[in-house]
């Protein structure tokens, strides 16, 4: 029995895609969330939580579309024939997000309203663009003989921009909570309330989309509802409804100081199992496998052994980081 290629290298995108979204999740979080505090000294706090480690974090944006283009190259052609717009105006944020991170704190008082600025709009249009993406991902791609034969603008669907406006206040929820674990003082005491609204608006994203997607789309409304699908994902609006009632409680315990966020990542993973369950295993919905459309087994061979090498050192690293960083952030310290 030979090894099955295209699951492994399935496997590995998806942990590098979950990856991605919890740990640059967070930090575009603080970004959205900047408008609402206006004082120096805060704004200074919030981005050296993440200042030291927040480039790092999108090297799993990189794995993911590396091995994407590797052991999938009729789905990665296919996703960025269909997403060529959003997917530039996401990279343009990225790129504005993380030139604010280092000329801010270099900027006269004038100048660095203008960085302030391009750090909000690079999170909140990465953000959002990342979830119109997956909105329209989640929607289908209509493929012929391989090549994609859908609008270039089906992504600007009602659909897609609501799953956008549902990431960003994903985001949001991962920003206000890391703050909550990573400051004190009132600053915290702010984001607690924050994050208890927040919690609150996610869970209206998550039901309205959780309605939406079947009856919209009726072949994701085929596998949820199908057996042994509807044993998998039953549990998981149960557990939502527990893990916001629990992360709302933790906000309110003045001494819950990391479990809020652990909590969010918890609500995370629940969404990610859930888009997991209503794809797999298309890689191109809403009728490719992740069989048809790998890439040869000798290129897949070949870049695995590269991957396996990677993947623990980019685990190390990362780790190394976050425990040299580890702890509260106060005003007048940070990497800066």
């Amino acid at each position: 029995m030979g090894i099955d290629l295209p699951l492994i290298w399935a496997v590995i995108i998806l942990f590098g895609v979950m990856m991605y979204v919890i740990m640059d999740g967070f930090d575009l979080g603080i970004g959205i969330l900047f408008p609402l505090f206006r004082a120096k000294e805060e704004r200074d706090v919030m981005m050296n939580t993440v200042a030291p480690v927040w480039d790092g974090n999108e090297t799993w944006l990189v794995l993911g579309g590396a091995g994407l283009f590797v052991a999938f190259p009729m789905a990665y052609a296919a996703i960025l024939s269909a997403f060529y717009l959003p997917l530039i105006l996401m990279l343009v944020g990225l790129v504005f997000r993380g030139v604010a991170f280092e000329f801010r704190f270099k900027a006269s008082e004038r100048r660095r309203r203008l960085w302030d600025f391009a750090f909000v709009a690079g999170s909140c249009v990465a953000a959002f663009f990342q979830g119109v993406t997956l909105g329209a991902f989640l929607q289908g791609l209509p493929m012929r003989d391989g090549d994609y034969t859908g609008d270039l603008f089906a992504w600007a669907a009602p659909f897609p921009l609501f799953v956008g406006a549902g990431l960003v206040a994903t985001y949001a929820l991962l920003g206000g909570t890391w703050l909550v674990m990573k400051t004190e003082g009132e600053l915290q005491r702010r984001m607690r309330e924050i994050s208890r609204h927040l919690a609150w608006i996610l869970l209206l994203f998550i039901g309205v989309i959780s309605v939406w997607t079947p009856f919209s789309q009726p072949a994701v409304a085929q596998r949820w509802f199908s057996v042994p699908n509807l044993f998998w994902f039953a549990p998981v609006p149960v557990l939502v409804l527990v893990c916001t009632f629990l992360l709302r409680r933790a906000l309110r315990a003045p001494q819950a100081h990391a479990f809020p966020f652990l909590l969010t990542l918890v609500l995370v993973f629940l969404g990610y199992t859930g888009l997991g369950i209503s794809l797999w295993p298309n890689v191109i919905p809403p009728d490719v496998s992740i069989w048809e459309a790998a890439g040869p087994p000798q290129s897949l061979g070949f870049t695995l052994v590269g991957a396996l090498l990677i993947i623990p050192i980019i685990l190390g690293y990362t780790a190394l980081g976050y425990w040299v960083f580890r702890g509260k952030v106060r005003q007048g310290q940070g990497y800066h």
